[in-house]
């Protein structure tokens, strides 16, 4: 029977195809689109539901509902059976429909008479587009092949309707060709931008979903698959020659390029009628459905993998690679549904904006974006579905929000608020020389983050006076393999002589929680971000930072050098980690080796624990540094990339202005030189607050030194101090507001 019917699904499909060369418009087709199934499923009803917008499915065909009710039955996301499919993208089947959760009476269409049901989402690699239903009025399940050839031609529906088949244009390609859309993200870094869309990959386009030779098909399969598995055996080959460290990962590929279930799933589609690109997208969107359902944080990144060498089978198959022909518009915000810290670098800073459906506040993505100063929105989601090469795009890095193809007055309100930032960047270009001295004369030092050899001009533009926080991290993320000591040092070297003599603090590496290296083996924990992470990482695997400590002191050249270590949350980590830089520097003098005329080594306090230090601690470390975005989650319980939360809890929280004036105070008592670091240093109301607490050395991203710097200037610590203290006093939770009712008497 099951061979039986996999004739007749190429049956259906080929008499499909023929349906979509008739003349006709596009509600004819899908009229004579819907008899057919129902003929070919021996069911009395057909119908298909499209989606109208992104929450509102709509009638568009039937046969055997009533013909009036097309085009005005419509039903909400999850609403009945069919929203019940549309919303899950799973089938539903059932012998008993009205009696099924969620049934919805519709009298405009007669269905009640109807007691089987089977719902099938048309949808493509994750787009939903709606649904395809056949009924019957005797009770029965549909078997499994009657609901695998309804999941073939629900595909096929997909690629018609994505390619306006059935309206001449679809509803979703004239959305992406003229209809504004604002989309709200999450900031990943600030600023704004405008500019016209360049799609990182753009999709692939599948114009022959059916079959017309089988066989042939399926030896275009075969001979693309061996295609692909030659180039991930030649990726491997470069690897072995190079690394051996991403062996894991391009074995990962090999195994799934490889797999006889993976292969025998295709073949299987194209069997039942489907062309080899339509036969990859249907186990492509399989795939990805899975990859929804998984919890494992392994097991879904390895899900990634395989729709990654999918693309890869569907770029081989069409001949549709990443060069499509179109030109990089001069003024280019990139859309991606993600990329990695590599293929951003590669772009650099031509690029105007950045827009991401994924990401995470924290990823390496965003760590290059901040480095290169380039304004990104992550989690814009569906926002490759929309976007096409060339659509005019606003990016608002501050709140977090995409307007894509906005009409005038969207345009002139995100111009004016360019225009004033523009005028703000000439008052603050006017400052630049200027120090950070309050109106009571106290002297802030302002130090800019960084982590690339691009960042270290802006140390002359910015006015920094030194780097607080040289990422060293970067070095290793952007690469597939482990950097070698000597390109390392010479690194670290060219970043020391493009300071001129400026202090630069290099944190040494900090990778785990969101910093995972591609080429090291991944470790599955359920909280990253309070796991095996930085100075824990360096310890247990001390080869690591040995090396990097020997190309610190020889890219130091004999000059002074400020090394810092991450996470510490123990007085002993310190010392340990101490220890380590204590033999680098005795090896290098025994090999006769320039070591640093002067050596600073310290510590960054992300930890609530280190702030209760025994005192030895704080007389030990040379300096610290406050790394303020992990000690604020961490004391606040709130994960930071986490929107629920990070949001609700203040910078300017009284509970935890104590924590860090206590801080404050531990240090001057114990002559500590204390540091700032994070997002919070380079807001200008936090900054002078945190000013008001006694901190006198602040570092942040080199666009923010001069919002700061302008806003100190005007202020006078001694008043705000007063101000917070009566607050304070008052029993105020939060001094935002008299922090700020103060300090716009500045503005």
């Amino acid at each position: 029977m099951g061979e039986t019917f996999r004739t007749d699904s190429r049956q259906m499909l080929g008499r499909l195809r023929a349906i979509m060369a008739e003349e006709g418009g596009g509600q004819t087709r899908l009229d004579r689109i819907t008899r057919l199934i129902a003929e070919e499923m021996h069911a009395e009803v057909c119908s298909i539901y499209l989606f109208r917008d992104e929450t509102t499915l709509e009638l568009c065909a039937t046969e055997g509902l009533r013909a009036e009710s097309v085009h005005l039955t419509r039903l909400r996301l999850g609403e009945g059976l069919v929203g019940r499919v549309a919303r899950s993208g799973k089938v539903i089947n059932t012998d008993d429909a009205p009696a099924a959760p969620g049934f919805r009476y519709m009298p405009e269409t007669g269905e009640e008479a109807y007691s089987s049901f089977v719902g099938v989402p048309i949808q493509r690699l994750g787009e939903k587009l709606g649904v395809l239903v056949a009924q019957s009025k005797k009770p029965r399940l549909f078997s499994e092949d009657e609901v695998y050839a309804l999941e073939v031609v629900a595909m096929v529906l997909a690629e018609m309707t994505e390619l306006g088949a059935f309206t001449g244009e679809s509803a979703a390609m004239k959305a992406r060709h003229i209809r504004p859309v604002m989309f709200k993200g999450t900031s990943a870094q600030e600023g704004t931008a405008q500019g016209h869309v360049w799609l990182h990959e753009p999709r692939v386009v599948v114009t022959n979903p059916i079959a017309e030779d089988p066989a042939r098909e399926l030896e275009r399969l075969h001979e693309a698959v061996e295609v692909l598995r030659v180039g991930v055996e030649r990726m491997l080959s470069s690897a072995k020659d190079g690394d051996k460290d991403q062996l894991d990962v391009l074995e990962t590929y090999r195994m799934f390029a490889n797999s006889k279930g993976w292969m025998r799933r295709m073949e299987a589609n194209i069997d039942s009628g489907l062309s080899a690109e339509a036969a990859v997208e249907k186990e492509q969107s399989a795939a990805r459905a899975r990859m929804t359902q998984v919890a494992d944080a392994y097991l879904r990144e390895r899900l990634h993998d395989l729709d990654d060498l999918s693309n890869r089978l569907l770029r081989i198959l069409t001949g549709q690679g990443r060069e499509t022909g179109a030109e990089m518009p001069a003024d280019p915000i990139l859309v991606a549904r993600n990329i990695g810290p590599a293929e951003l670098l590669d772009y650099g800073r031509g690029l105007r904006g950045i827009v991401l459906e994924e990401g995470a506040v924290g990823s390496h993505a965003s760590i290059v974006a901040r480095a290169l100063a380039i304004p990104l929105v992550i989690n814009a989601e569906r926002i490759t579905t929309e976007a096409l090469n060339g659509d005019f795009i606003l990016v608002d890095g501050d709140q977090g929000i995409v307007h894509l193809r906005a009409d005038d007055s969207v345009t002139s309100a995100f111009r004016d608020k360019m225009a004033m930032q523009a005028q703000a960047q000439e008052r603050y270009a006017s400052i630049r020389d200027k120090p950070a001295e309050t109106l009571c004369g106290t002297r802030i030092r302002l130090k800019m983050n960084a982590g690339l050899m691009a960042d270290l001009p802006s140390l002359e533009n910015s006015g920094a006076e030194g780097v607080g926080l040289f990422r060293t991290e970067l070095q290793f993320l952007t690469r597939s393999h482990m950097p070698k000591r000597a390109e390392l040092s010479a690194l670290y070297a060219r970043v020391m002589d493009a300071a001129k003599g400026r202090r630069v603090v290099f944190r040494t590496l900090d990778i785990g929680s969101d910093k995972v290296l591609s080429y090291m083996k991944p470790t599955d924990e359920p909280n990253p971000a309070m796991g095996w992470r930085a100075v824990r990482v360096a310890l247990e695997k001390p080869g690591v930072m040995r090396m990097q400590l020997q190309a610190l002191i020889r890219g130091a050249k004999g000059r002074p050098l400020s090394v810092m270590f991450p996470f510490v949350a123990q007085h002993q980590e310190f010392r340990a980690a101490r220890a380590e830089m204590d033999k680098a520097l005795e090896r290098e003098r025994i090999l006769g080796h320039p070591v640093p005329s002067e050596i600073e080594v310290g510590a960054m306090l992300e930890t609530p624990s280190l702030a209760f230090a025994p005192d030895a601690f704080f007389e030990e470390v040379d300096f610290l540094s406050i790394g303020g975005n992990d000690l604020k989650q961490f004391f606040f319980a709130a994960d930071r990339e986490n929107e629920r939360v990070r949001r609700r809890y203040d910078t300017l929280d009284v509970s935890y202005l104590n924590f860090l004036e206590g801080i404050v105070y531990r240090c001057a008592t114990l002559g500590t030189r204390l540091s700032f670091c994070g997002e919070d240093a380079g807001r200008p109301i936090e900054a002078t607050c945190l000013a008001a607490l006694g901190f006198r050395t602040l570092s942040m991203r080199p666009a923010s030194i001069g919002p700061v710097k302008s806003l100190l200037r005007r202020t006078d610590l001694g008043e705000l101090r007063t101000i917070l203290h009566e607050e304070r006093a008052r029993g105020t939770h939060s001094l935002r507001a008299a922090a700020m009712d103060y300090l716009r008497s500045k503005l």
